[in-house]
């Protein structure tokens, strides 16, 4: 029996929801504890931080794939009417993927990949482009407990593994924890460990590819998370081990949600030099505070350059799933994928579908723009980027 449910009408989590979920997440106090990284960066008593360098870089979205990661849903955790309301938008992503680059799926045994095999063949989805790994998993959201993907100062590609604490020991999904791992043995990736370091989730943070990094304070900045880590900390492990040195950090919203207010709900990097979200209105609603809305707006690349802005509506009408059930509540484009030669995004059988996928067509001419019915997954709190993680080429 699934035993997590939506709590708050605002969904920009990665993951699914708590029903009696009551925490009392804090942003931390500035006078926090020494943090560090294989390659540390030691804090100064002001907070600061001396000898800062930089190690590894993450490719942002858009640069080319090799191919994308997808931990399928399966029955061992939730059971069989979890899994099969949600199987359909797992078969669609890999129907449009495959065409465009490598699809690596996650499967929780043999027999959970045989009924996938089954369920893309029913489908007439090729299997070309397409391979398997069996891993146990906990759930479906590879983009916040699966690698992290980056590049050595030589140009060799690395996994990083910065620990999944289930966003704040919410979740108890420490088969999800392993998975990092588990990549990295089976294609023979070295591995950067920072699971002692800090505990970050992939949809906590964005990059922009040219040294920027978007970020909310309630997700990573929290003790739930991080206890004790300054900012200058945290900033400078970014730094270190994603090739940062510009931090737009929005304060977000501890304990709305499980994500504590991940910025891949309403914020992304479209591309180097662009920004996509949504109007004011539509931010209030997703309940992004005015300050925070401010601050987005303002923000500035790393060479101290406006960002362009596209905003993309929410849905018109409240959420209704694919079997009936309205969730009370309207729906967010902003977490769409980007691939090689396709551009994902989330769909709800919405008049406002149509208006999203022509206004990302405009921002990725060059790639073909299709939607992905996320109705039932987003009953669970997540959408199209939520549950992608790319491995760059």
């Amino acid at each position: 029996m699934k035993s997590f449910k939506i709590m708050s009408i605002t969904i920009m989590a990665c993951a699914t929801l708590f029903t009696n979920c009551k925490k009392e997440a804090e942003l931390l106090p500035e006078n926090a504890m020494e943090t560090t990284t294989e390659a540390s960066a030691k804090p100064n008593p002001d907070g600061s931080v001396s000898n800062r360098s930089i190690t590894y870089t993450m490719p942002d979205e858009t640069a080319p794939h090799e191919g994308t990661w997808l931990q399928f849903p399966h029955q061992y955790q939730y059971g069989t009417t979890y899994r099969n309301r949600l199987i359909d938008t797992w078969v669609a992503m890999t129907k449009e993927l495959r065409t465009s680059e490598k699809v690596h799926i996650i499967a929780y045994n043999t027999t959970h990949k045989n009924w996938i095999i089954s369920k893309l063949q029913a489908a007439n989805v090729p299997l070309t482009n397409v391979d398997f790994r069996i891993f146990q998993t906990n759930d479906v959201w590879v983009r916040d407990n699966g690698p992290i993907f980056v590049e050595d100062n030589g140009g060799n590609l690395k996994i990083e593994d910065w620990g999944f604490n289930g966003w704040g020991n919410q979740a108890p999904y420490s088969k999800c924890n392993v998975i990092p791992t588990s990549v990295a043995n089976a294609i023979g990736m070295p591995k950067v460990n920072l699971n002692a370091t800090m505990k970050v989730e992939g949809g906590a943070f964005e990059v922009d590819g040219n040294g920027s990094f978007m970020a909310t304070r309630s997700s990573i900045l929290n003790t739930n998370r991080n206890p004790g880590m300054t900012q200058a900390q945290a900033e400078a492990i970014f730094e270190t081990n994603l090739g940062v040195t510009n931090f737009i950090w929005l304060n977000g919203v501890p304990g709305l949600e499980i994500t504590d207010m991940h910025i891949d709900g309403f914020a992304r990097f479209g591309n180097p030099n662009t920004i996509v979200t949504m109007n004011n209105a539509d931010l209030l609603y997703w309940e992004v505070p005015q300050a925070d809305i401010n601050t987005l707006y303002a923000a500035e690349d790393a060479d101290g350059n406006a960002y362009n802005f596209v905003h993309l509506p929410l849905t018109q009408n409240n959420v209704v799933t694919a079997y009936g059930k309205n969730l009370g509540y309207k729906g967010s484009y902003v977490n769409f994928y980007v691939a090689n030669n396709k551009v994902l995004v989330p769909k709800y059988n919405d008049p406002k579908d149509a208006v999203a996928i022509s206004i990302l067509q405009g921002l990725y001419p060059g790639k073909t723009v299709v939607g992905i019915d996320v109705r039932n997954l987003y009953e669970n709190g997540g959408m199209v980027h939520c549950v992608t993680q790319q491995q760059p080429e």
